[in-house]
């Protein structure tokens, strides 16, 4: 009888606190939920603990309402989503965790100034995190024998719909299995995206302590667990907030790409020069090429990405090529603020690249040196190597660098699998490390080459999960060959499974590295050959996958070749372009090879977050960032 007492005061000091809430977990337990196993609780809290480590109620409270919306409508019973709106509880004292709502409108009564408001007939799904002393038998004994992952140190995921009676009391019931599967989407999607949130300093009350966000929406692609899969690996969630967001065009831009006043589109006769603010320090006339400064270019008025030197060149560009180009343009441009990463806390903008890497405090030192002019005179793969992991990264401080440690309690199903990412804030997250850390300018090369060999490629991820080799030819290397200690990221990725030979082939690997073979880790190897690939291909491993990184297929003439081997040997092969632009050049190069593109154009999640500006436009570009494949 005391150890009941015991347990009861303890509830009651955990529940004691002036926050919202519904008070502590029902003691339903999911292992009652008809149709699950095993292979879908462990994972649902996996994705529990990785929302958990994210602390979203450093910021958010019950006023903060999002909007929920996993696959399409027919995905689910009733043709339409389960709990489209949530909300977090507990940042300001009480229940920790988060409510799902029906709809905005239930979410609206139920949340009040300093409590959940009781109404009648209005049902919703709750996550509560307990401690797991003080979690009912059936949830402790369930932890146990499946050795469930924690959230935070102590404490578990109950997961429950509640529903209010028209006398005030509460019922409780266990969750469906597709009700969990929804929650699971939200749970891996939010954990990525609440982190973007922006404060708006400029809206609400002074004397509120409700933090204000700038309107927000995102999509993310999430990853099923196999149990829930069924042909389906991947699912697009999109978290809004407020509820109700929606896509709209974008008509305002950065101030690199955006002139001071906007024109309607010119015609045979009119033009209107728009001078261009931008801050690259190499800009060259889409018509002549002649290199103009900023202060000095103008670009068409109705697209803003075309830049000239003068009005004549306007027109004459205008005539031949530009008035049916005009109009993918400026769709282009009106995508420039969607593409920003916003996540990172480091100047994402590399006109001037020497600036940028002195702001860092990395200019000219390590891996670094690759990416601005200096080292220009030293042939690729040849900078002089000194020190170890610390010195490559440009001494960065410890947690802005990746380490060369295997990531831990990454385990599927009690075996290790390669760990499946999808995007920069995972991944940041997973390795701990800063938003103020560049490494994603660097790292966007080998994580590039995973994500399509373990998110793009069926053929290699099916490989890698079985232990398999994997043999890549890797196309046209040139600063990755300095950058091998960046590769070996990709062996601790894998995490114990699987290995990768990685061919890189081209006319820039020097003469003296030709033939060599680097072990970068354990279950990685990189071999350089010098020449074209056509001429090169025969003497090597037959690859089971082609990748060539912002590749410019429409500017060198020597792709031909490689074109017409690709798609002799029917090998699924990815292609990286840093604009849109770009990629619909290369398309037009592929098709023209007889090439039948299987992956369309996709912004790549690893892409570089530092943005350049084509030399010819305004439109954005970043190192990989947008991916396209054939045979595939």
């Amino acid at each position: 009888m005391d150890l009941h007492l015991k347990n009861l005061f303890d509830r009651f000091q955990e529940q004691f606190g002036s926050g919202p809430g519904l008070g502590p977990g029902s003691g339903t337990c999911l292992m009652k939920v008809e149709g699950i196993s095993s292979n879908f609780i462990k994972p649902l809290f996996k994705a529990s603990a990785a929302l958990y480590r994210t602390e979203p109620w450093r910021r958010l409270r019950p006023g903060h309402l999002f909007g929920v919306r996993v696959g399409k409508d027919s995905d689910w019973s009733g043709k339409k989503q389960p709990f489209p709106c949530s909300q977090f509880i507990g940042g300001d004292g009480g229940d920790i965790g988060f409510y799902m709502f029906r709809s905005e409108n239930d979410a609206k009564k139920m949340t009040g100034l300093r409590e959940t408001i009781r109404v009648p007939n209005v049902e919703l799904l709750r996550v509560t995190y307990e401690l797991e002393t003080l979690m009912f038998p059936s949830n402790r004994k369930m932890i146990k024998s499946l050795t469930l992952e924690a959230s935070g140190n102590d404490r578990f995921p109950v997961i429950d719909v509640a529903r209010c009676t028209s006398s005030g009391e509460l019922q409780f019931r266990n969750p469906t299995l597709e009700e969990l599967k929804f929650v699971y989407a939200f749970m891996r999607a939010i954990s990525l995206v609440h982190p973007l949130l922006q404060a708006d300093k400029e809206s609400g009350p002074n004397w509120t302590r409700l933090i204000s966000f700038d309107p927000f929406i995102e999509t993310v692609d999430i990853q099923w667990p196999s149990e829930m899969a069924r042909g389906h690996e991947l699912v697009a969630v999109t978290i809004s907030h407020p509820p109700g967001q929606a896509y709209e065009e974008k008509i305002s831009s950065t101030t690199s790409s955006t002139p001071t006043k906007y024109a309607e589109p010119p015609d045979e006769v009119t033009f209107m020069d728009i001078r261009v603010n931008s801050n690259s320090s190499s800009i060259h006339c889409a018509m002549c090429e002649k290199e103009v400064h900023g202060d000095q270019s103008l670009c068409c008025g109705r697209c803003r990405a075309v830049v000239y030197c003068t009005s004549l060149c306007q027109k004459q560009h205008w005539k031949e090529s530009h008035k049916s180009m005009c109009g993918l343009y400026k769709a282009m441009m009106e995508r420039e603020e969607e593409l920003v990463m916003k996540i990172f806390m480091f100047p994402c903008s590399a006109a001037q690249p020497c600036k940028w890497l002195e702001s860092l405090g990395i200019h000219q030192k390590g891996m670094w040196r690759r990416k601005c002019s200096c080292y220009s005179h030293c042939p690729f793969g040849l900078l002089p190597v000194k020190g170890g992991l610390w010195d490559s990264w440009g001494g960065l401080d410890d947690e802005e660098y990746p380490g060369d440690l295997p990531f831990h309690n990454q385990l599927r199903d009690g075996i290790s699998s390669p760990i499946l990412l999808s995007g920069w804030s995972e991944y940041y997250n997973l390795r701990s490390l800063s938003l103020s850390s560049p490494v994603a300018d660097i790292l966007s090369h080998p994580l590039t080459v995973y994500h399509i060999l373990t998110a793009l490629s069926i053929n290699t991820k099916n490989l890698l999960l079985k232990g398999k080799e994997v043999i890549l030819h890797y196309l046209g290397p040139e600063g990755e060959m300095d950058w091998m200690p960046a590769f070996s990221e990709i062996s601790h990725l894998l995490n114990g499974l699987g290995n990768i030979q990685i061919i890189m082939v081209g006319p820039e690997v020097p003469t003296n590295l030709s033939g060599t073979t680097s072990g970068i880790s354990s279950r990685v190897r990189v071999n350089l050959v010098r020449g074209v690939y056509q001429e090169e291909a025969t003497y090597l491993p037959s690859p089971h996958v082609i990748v060539a990184l912002n590749c410019a297929l429409d500017r060198y003439s020597s792709w031909g070749g490689a074109l017409d081997l690709i798609k002799a040997i029917g090998v699924p092969a990815f292609f990286t372009e840093q604009s849109e632009i770009l990629c619909a050049n290369a398309k037009q190069v592929l098709r023209g090879a007889g090439l039948h593109i299987t992956h369309p154009v996709t912004p790549n999640p690893f892409r570089s977050p530092v943005k350049n500006h084509d030399s010819s436009t305004n439109l954005p570009s970043y190192s990989n960032g947008f991916v396209l494949g054939v045979n595939a």
